[in-house]
């Protein structure tokens, strides 16, 4: 069974920085698409960056600058960095992935965590 399991999240004040890690588990045999996305209180989900098997990435316009995602293929991981965080940050952060493993090929959520920013 497949699981992406997220850490790395807390309480850092504004300014501060934070790194969100993303480690994918079970029978896969690849991974095309990762990416994190963030659910504010009373708002909808919303895609914060991606990055595709190749590196290519993209970012929601209100973090370019400051956030950057990469991943570690050989620990079928994606991390977050977040740089100058701001209160408007604070959400919860979801990992995702697009792979193919022993149930074919399928979409996958972590099962979120929290940052928060105070400012």
């Amino acid at each position: 069974q497949v699981q992406l399991v997220e850490s790395g999240g807390g309480l850092v004040q504004a300014g501060g920085a934070l790194r969100l890690s993303c480690e994918a588990s079970g029978s896969i045999f690849s991974i095309n698409a990762m990416g994190w996305y963030r659910r504010a209180p009373g708002k909808q989900r919303e895609l914060v960056a991606g990055i595709t098997s190749g590196g290519l990435t993209n970012y929601a316009d209100s973090v370019k600058g400051r956030f950057i995602i990469s991943r570690a293929n050989a620990k079928n991981t994606v991390y977050l960095q977040m740089n100058s965080l701001k209160a408007e940050d604070t959400a919860v952060y979801y990992c995702n992935a697009d792979l193919y493993g022993s149930n074919g090929s399928l979409n996958y959520w972590g099962q979120g965590t929290q940052v928060t920013v105070s400012s």
